[in-house]
């Protein structure tokens, strides 16, 4: 519960009583009949403005019990005698669980909170105020990370009242511009920071394509940039009938795979649909594991142009559609159980997690007995695997239709994910591993 007596401001002025949490309920409760209905255009137009500084003065509120809950458990866990690094060790998780996000966001929430309490005063006090968004104070954030704590707070209070009427390319400028000047060797620490994150993502587009990312250093990513449009130039004055975006595309994948061409490359993928769909023409959707649903045409049609595929059956009990269980004599997970854990979660079981599974895990340690099954298995991604060995969580499978887990975290709160729900009975889910080499002339 949130709750607090009256407070003094540095001027002395008595500050409101923070609201209970029954209170916060009751005011979103209020909310929901709120549609604007009796006001004139011009009182909506008002009430969107308050509106906006309310979400904005959430936010503030947001990060200042963020940084004081971080507090308390650093303090907490101290006191028990644990090592400074291994205190608050998954707090970002619990944060992430509570806001109804994934664990990345968690911990940017939990390090924005940190900012703004401790070094960025006055960007929180507009934030407070409702002057400026979240994002706006996200990049004052992230635009000083590399700095100094003085000269962190030193760029706040130059920013103190410029932030109000800029735009988010201006906020950002404006504080990379100060933090040049103070440090002028933050900009050759930011252009190392950023060298050593560089990689490559993919995830799904609408019309079942796909974005495939690459965070590249300036020289790089514009070289690879030319080299596809020269491509696509010569290709296009040769007389290719391709537009330039779709030749670019084309090349980017044969050079990236060694085909001589797009649609012949040899590449091992996962595609679970019913033996309905694969052979009897209907249309419940199949699940290409690394991307999500695709329609069933496509996905025979996948089949179809592979040059090769190999079929295993996973049975689903009818009564429930679960995917019945393997086992393993072994402490871990690997091979086929491992492979199956994999199918059947398709991305990190955490809520609102949707990070790639990395680590197949015992719900129940084995320690506390926990055997290798698929009943006691899930897929999580690296981040929340850790975070659930830190101390005070624990995880339970919870009996009855569907595998679904429940985590209790360090405060008591209970959190359930289950399982996708794989493609209904009666048709049995099959499991085809597709390899696409192309196919002959």
């Amino acid at each position: 519960m949130i709750s607090g007596n009256a407070a003094t401001s540095t001027s002395g002025a008595a500050l409101p009583t923070a609201p209970s949490f029954e209170e916060l309920r009751d005011t979103l409760e209020r909310l929901t009949a709120h549609d604007g209905a009796g006001l004139t255009q011009a009182d909506m137009i008002d009430h969107l403005t308050v509106m906006e500084q309310l979400k904005a003065g959430l936010a503030a509120a947001q990060a200042r019990v963020t940084a004081r809950l971080a507090a308390t458990r650093d303090a907490a866990e101290a006191a028990s005698g644990l090592p400074a690094e291994q205190r608050c060790r998954g707090l970002g998780h619990e944060i992430a669980l509570a806001r109804r996000e994934s664990p990345a966001r968690g911990h940017q929430h939990l390090g924005l909170a940190h900012a703004l309490v401790h070094e960025l005063p006055h960007t929180l006090a507009a934030l407070t105020r409702g002057d400026i968004t979240e994002w706006r104070a996200t990049l004052v954030a992230r635009e000083t990370a590399i700095l100094s704590r003085t000269h962190r707070i030193q760029v706040d209070a130059e920013l103190a009242g410029r932030l109000v009427t800029a735009g988010d390319k201006a906020v950002a400028a404006m504080a990379r511009k100060i933090g040049y000047r103070l440090d002028p060797g933050s900009a050759t620490r930011r252009v190392r920071g950023a060298h050593s994150d560089r990689r490559v993502g993919i995830r799904p587009a609408p019309d079942t394509m796909a974005y495939l990312t690459g965070f590249l250093p300036v020289a790089q990513g514009v070289a690879c940039h030319a080299a596809l449009q020269q491509e696509a130039d010569t290709l296009r004055a040769a007389g290719d009938t391709r537009t330039r975006g779709q030749i670019m595309a084309d090349t980017l994948v044969a050079r990236v795979t060694g085909q001589a061409t797009a649609t012949g490359t040899p590449v091992e993928i996962n595609l679970v649909m019913t033996d309905k769909t694969l052979l009897g023409g209907d249309h419940e959707p199949a699940h290409l594991y690394g991307y999500g649903p695709v329609p069933a045409a496509l996905a025979r049609d996948l089949v179809r142009d592979a040059a090769k595929s190999w079929v295993r059956r996973l049975y689903a009990r009818p009564d429930s559609g679960t995917l019945v269980a393997m086992e393993s004599r072994r402490r871990t997970f690997d091979g086929e159980l491992r492979g199956f854990l994999v199918l059947r979660d398709q991305t990190c079981r955490s809520p609102w997690c949707d990070a790639p599974i990395r680590h197949a895990d015992h719900v129940l340690r084995v320690a506390e007995g926990g055997l290798t099954i698929a009943d006691n298995g899930q897929g999580l991604c690296e981040s929340c695997n850790y975070a659930k060995e830190a101390p005070g969580w624990r995880a339970r499978r919870v009996p009855g239709a569907g595998h679904v887990v429940e985590s209790v975290t360090p405060t008591g709160h209970r959190h359930r994910s289950r399982a996708p729900t794989p493609p209904e009975p009666p048709g049995y889910p099959i499991h085809l591993d597709v390899v696409f080499v192309g196919r002959a002339a």
